[in-house]
């Protein structure tokens, strides 16, 4: 017996196994994978000594809490052939955006948990927000040190998720996009690209852990950095001439509505 089991193995799938191998909670021979690709399964059980199987109902009969994190276009071609596998007593976390906890109650029986990560969950590192249908507290506990294991985890009422995935979820690409800003602006000015980008990095991430550390309002930081006539407060009305933050709410809302899309 598996004590987890994680049906696909693309991206979020793959961060979700390097997270709990890595965070050390689950050993790598208690995780089961699956895929449609036996490549993809090849190079999991390759790279993180984990069992793998390209049958779904396999991982579904011999693990205690599954993965679903499939396309949600898949869904329903994923688990209709083996719906009969998953029982009341299964924790079935699914990662797939925009299907609500309902809609996957009605083709399999199982404690249905929903949970939207990001990509950086691959380090340990992610943003999860996760909702809970009614569920037994020790088993809540159980599931929320698990999903820590992976980055920090937020709970928020299922009808916040969608926004959850338009602002976390998809957000490391938005910040992605900044940080290639910073880089080519720095090669702009005369840096390498190995100089830009380390500062670029680093620029960011102590940003970011300043903003946690000391639980400051970001514009509160931002003034502290802007002198009178000074650089800065030159490169913030830059910004805000062109629309900075405008655009990143206007994305964190077209991905939000696209979200919903997803559900309907």
């Amino acid at each position: 017996m598996f004590k987890v089991g994680v049906i696909g193995c693309g991206n979020m799938g793959e961060a979700i196994v390097r997270g709990l191998t890595k965070s050390k909670n689950v050993k790598s021979t208690d995780i089961i994978v699956s895929d449609v690709d036996p490549d993809k399964v090849e190079l999991m059980v390759e790279k993180y000594n984990v069992a793998g199987t390209s049958s779904n109902r396999r991982v579904v009969e011999n693990s205690g809490i599954i993965f679903l994190a499939v396309k949600p276009k898949d869904f329903i071609k994923t688990v209709k052939p083996i719906k009969e596998a998953f029982t009341e007593d299964k924790i079935i976390i699914s990662v797939m955006a925009g299907i609500k906890i309902q809609r996957i109650n009605e083709e399999i029986k199982g404690i249905i948990v929903r949970v939207m990560p990001n990509t950086p969950a691959l380090i340990g590192e992610g943003a999860l927000g996760v909702s809970f249908e009614k569920i037994d507290p020790l088993k809540k506990e159980q599931i929320l040190d698990l999903l820590k294991s992976l980055g920090t985890v937020v709970e928020v009422e299922e009808e916040l998720m969608d926004t959850v995935t338009g602002l976390s979820g998809s957000g490391p690409a938005y910040v992605f996009m900044f940080i290639e800003g910073l880089i080519q602006g720095g090669i702009k000015g005369g840096l390498s690209y190995k100089q830009a980008s380390e500062l670029a990095v680093q620029t960011v991430l102590g940003a970011a852990k300043l903003i946690k550390e000391t639980g400051e309002h970001p514009s509160v930081l931002r003034d502290k950095v802007s002198s009178p006539a000074g650089t800065t407060i030159y490169a913030v009305h830059k910004l805000e001439e062109k629309g900075l933050k405008d655009a990143v709410i206007s994305a964190v809302e077209e991905a939000t509505k696209r979200s919903r899309e997803l559900s309907e």
